[in-house]
């Protein structure tokens, strides 16, 4: 049995790196860069007003200033500001040779309908200065970041349309169990729907790659072995749920070994998620999961999602933070490190969510996070730091 960093670093040292592909800019959200952005000009490409208000020189702030042209944004100046004008000028707006400076509306006199003149004492340039902001060349978004929709806005500056990004990981996510039915079934006396695949299925496509759901496999090796082989052939990596524990019918880390998936892992000491798998073959990797659908997500949360990303050429840095204990939280065995649902107080303190063992979905929906215990604390004091991890 390892522990949970140790299955972290494992994985993550056997994550093998996508290749990459062009994809239009409106369709890049979510994806990660694959190579460097560069600006392709100069941002502000050109000396720009931030204010409405007047351009002119400060040397004549004192004096009344002829309007001499009317600058709206995107309106090339037609004229040189010389001694006592200013022209007219809106934010954005082009300023024109011969002025430093614009005085704002709100700190001027509007004379007549060709002078005005500034009452204030004094005033900033109120200008931006032409590259200020970056310069033809300058890395603007670096290789391995996951795109959002400010990084959107900054390829669309410096017109990089058709961006580089790493190619989705295929990742194939089959449930196991004889008592399992899908979700549109009612169940007979003896079965339950399965939660935890479909559970899977978003949690993948939230981290940005593709997944394929193969159904339901029953608990015999024939059914198991079928189901395994043809994900394994078509994705790079397969997510297992159920089969993965001790009882006479956990076929899974058999089947596994018998597809050539040299196993790195069976067993972490970590509540929940004890019996999560993981093996590598020359074809796909293979994580099994165990069947209890918080243990599933709580071990997604921490192994799989980490594993996608690195997969992806993404530095995934989870939220971690320390925040005080809203209550006191014991537990009966210390024996391994434990990690739980919370909801977040209104001032800001850690409150476990109520929770019944790993089968217990409802616990999750209204996590803010999950909170850490190591191994040997058997109590959290209310009050205390406790190091946890947001959703």
């Amino acid at each position: 049995m390892i522990t949970q960093q140790e299955a972290y670093e494992l994985m993550m040292s056997e994550a093998r790196l996508m290749g990459s592909e062009q994809v239009r800019l409106d369709d890049a959200l979510g994806r990660v860069l694959a190579d460097d952005v560069r600006a392709d000009m100069d941002m502000p490409p050109f000396i720009k007003s931030a204010m409405d208000g007047y351009a002119c020189r400060r040397e004549d702030l004192a004096n009344k200033l002829k309007v001499i042209e009317v600058l709206k944004a995107g309106a090339v100046p037609g004229k040189t500001i010389a001694t006592n004008e200013c022209a007219k000028i809106m934010t954005g707006g082009m300023v024109p040779e011969g002025a430093d400076c614009v005085i704002v509306v709100e700190e001027v006199n509007v004379l007549d309908a060709d002078t005005v003149q500034f009452n204030g004492e004094s005033t900033r340039d109120n200008v931006c200065q032409k590259g200020e902001d970056m310069k033809v060349g300058d890395v603007v978004l670096t290789t391995g970041i996951r795109l959002g929709p400010q990084h959107i806005a900054m390829m669309a500056s410096v017109g990089c349309v058709s961006p580089h990004v790493v190619c989705k990981p295929r990742v194939g996510i089959l449930a196991t169990g004889d008592e399992l039915v899908e979700p549109d079934v009612i169940p007979d006396v003896s079965q339950i729907r399965t939660s935890n695949s479909h559970q899977l299925v978003a949690q993948v496509l939230a981290c940005g790659a593709t997944p394929t759901y193969y159904g339901i496999a029953r608990d015999t090796e024939e059914s198991l072995d079928a189901t395994i082989k043809k994900a394994m052939s078509e994705c790079d990596l397969v997510l297992l749920t159920g089969g993965v524990s001790m009882g006479d019918l956990d076929l899974v880390p058999g089947i596994m070994k018998a597809n050539r998936v040299n196993i790195l892992f069976e067993e972490i000491a970590v509540q929940p998620g004890k019996p999560t798998t993981f093996g590598v073959s020359e074809e796909a990797a293979c994580v099994g999961l165990p069947g209890s659908p918080v243990a599933a997500f709580t071990q997604f949360e921490l192994l799989v999602k980490p594993f996608i990303y690195c997969m992806m050429r993404h530095d995934y840095q989870p939220g971690n933070l320390r925040l005080p204990m809203a209550e006191s939280r014991t537990r009966a065995r210390a024996v391994r490190e434990n990690w739980f649902p919370f909801k977040l107080t209104d001032d800001g303190a850690v409150l476990p969510c109520e929770f019944h063992g790993s089968a217990h979905v409802e616990s999750i929906c209204e996590a803010y996070g999950l909170a850490h215990m190591p191994v040997g604390m058997g109590t959290i004091e209310a009050g205390a730091l406790v190091a946890v991890r947001i959703l």
